[in-house]
């Protein structure tokens, strides 16, 4: 009988995706014992945030992930849950469809704080473990790792919207599917 596959679901709205998300795959496989990292792109995100089209940021994720040797994957399972955007739907569908996985759901230590207004956050845990991401400006207590870039999509559309290129942010195959499908004002 075959080990379980262990998988990391890295999720956000990835509008639009960067190194900081990189950083966070590579060392989440280095040192979680996980076999792949899923990228999942929100479809809808719950708290309204507005975000470019899921199929442009699902793209821009698989672009990022091109370089990786199949353990780094992007994953479109949030259009297919049919609900309202909250992991714990997204965890029970992961479930179902791939009894043969094992889920670690990653955090940034930047979402703690959200965390009281998450739907059954006390049933993400037990289906999945949980592995909560120092990320750089947000320090507390149940982190693993060192502090990671310190980088953010919103500050990246805001430096495209005035025309910078934040090429040392993004990976270069995202900017370039970002400037030829007009995205963040490109």
């Amino acid at each position: 009988m075959r080990p379980p596959v262990q998988v990391a679901l890295l999720g956000g709205s990835f509008n639009p995706p960067h190194v900081g998300h990189l950083l966070a795959a590579h060392y989440v496989r280095a040192t979680q014992g996980v076999d792949e990292v899923w990228f999942m792109p929100t479809f809808r995100h719950p708290f309204g945030k507005v975000t470019a089209p899921f199929e442009h940021r699902v793209r821009m994720c698989e672009l990022m992930c091109q370089d990786a040797t199949g353990w780094m994957k992007t994953s479109r399972v949030e259009s297919e849950v049919g609900k309202d955007g909250r992991t714990v739907d997204t965890l029970e569908f992961l479930l179902a469809r791939y009894p043969e996985h094992r889920f670690t759901l990653i955090l940034g230590s930047d979402i703690l704080k959200d965390l009281p207004s998450w739907k059954d956050f006390d049933r993400i845990q037990r289906m999945s473990r949980v592995v909560v991401l120092y990320r750089a400006g947000y320090p507390a207590d149940e982190v693993v790792g060192p502090p990671l870039a310190l980088v953010s999509s919103t500050d990246i559309r805001d430096r495209l919207m005035r025309g910078e290129l934040p090429s040392d942010l993004v990976p270069s195959a995202v900017l370039s599917y970002a400037r030829e499908h007009h995205l963040y004002g490109l």
